[in-house]
């Protein structure tokens, strides 16, 4: 992260100094990385405290609402550099690319490694992978700023610079909206990313004894653990209760699912009217 905020400073200084557009933007949108990683430190460390007798789930969801930031953050910074490119292109400034073309190699190459370390394991973690993302898409930033820098000097045409930075705008305000929508799926339980529920239904039904699997319910209890609650009917005489909980469990968790809550029932009793 201090790589990172220094980072900004540099950029700032050059992009200013020697009247790079898309070196501001890239530069504004690594303000947004700075603030993303922090919100997902942050988030992470809540996650970690115990449940309380009035959160009895525990602060989990605090990264969903981590990654529900970072994606304002990457949605408002696609949006200033995009607003400012297609000004720029009306009254195009003069640009100095040799100096921007050094702080936009210095953030493609810090970006790259700051998504590595902090990367590791990201795929099943939404809140990671909104961080991840953020620096991800900064690197892809950067390389087109450097593109551009590289064609200035080579051409002389001024106007690359505000054009690669609607480009980038473009890319940032795409992947941004993205993650807002899934962050908001998961805060309204959606079953989240990556889970089959179908695959997990079959996989109930195909425990011995199990006839019938009704009110299953999936959501994310934060950005990287998934809880269900089921129902299944089941005749008793094949295969005893405890051990049926076991295998259901042992499933459950090869689908990626940790946190599980099942209901037992004959196909005598009242499964309880309509679905919840």
């Amino acid at each position: 992260m201090l790589l990172n905020t220094g980072l900004v400073v540099v950029q700032l200084v050059v992009g200013f100094g020697f009247g790079s557009l898309a070196l501001i933007g890239d530069a504004l949108h690594n303000v947004g990385d700075v603030l993303g990683l922090a919100l997902g430190w942050a988030a992470e460390r809540l996650a970690l405290r115990p449940a309380s007798r009035r959160f009895t789930y525990g602060y989990r969801r605090s990264t969903q609402f981590a990654s529900l930031a970072n994606g304002a953050l990457v949605l408002a910074a696609g949006g200033v550099v995009v607003v400012e490119g297609v000004q720029r292109l009306g009254r195009p400034a003069a640009i100095q690319p040799e100096p921007v073309a050094w702080a936009a190699l210095a953030g493609l190459v810090i970006n790259l490694a700051s998504a590595r370390l902090f990367g590791h394991g990201h795929q099943h973690d939404l809140n990671r992978r909104a961080a991840v993302l953020h620096l991800l898409t900064d690197a892809a930033v950067s390389a087109a700023v450097l593109l551009s820098a590289l064609l200035i000097q080579l051409t002389g045409w001024s106007r690359l610079d505000a054009l690669a930075a609607i480009g980038v705008g473009l890319a940032v305000l795409w992947s941004g909206w993205g993650l807002l929508l899934e962050s908001g799926a998961l805060l309204l339980d959606a079953v989240p990313r990556g889970v089959d529920l179908a695959a997990i239904e079959a996989a109930l039904l195909s425990l011995e004894g199990v006839e019938r699997v009704h009110h299953l319910h999936v959501w994310s209890m934060s950005t990287s653990a998934v809880a269900l609650t089921a129902h299944l009917q089941r005749d008793p005489a094949r295969l005893a209760d405890r051990e049926l909980l076991r295998q259901a469990r042992h499933r459950l968790q090869q689908l990626g699912v940790g946190h599980t809550t099942l209901q037992l029932e004959t196909d005598e009793e009242d499964p309880g009217g309509e679905q919840c």
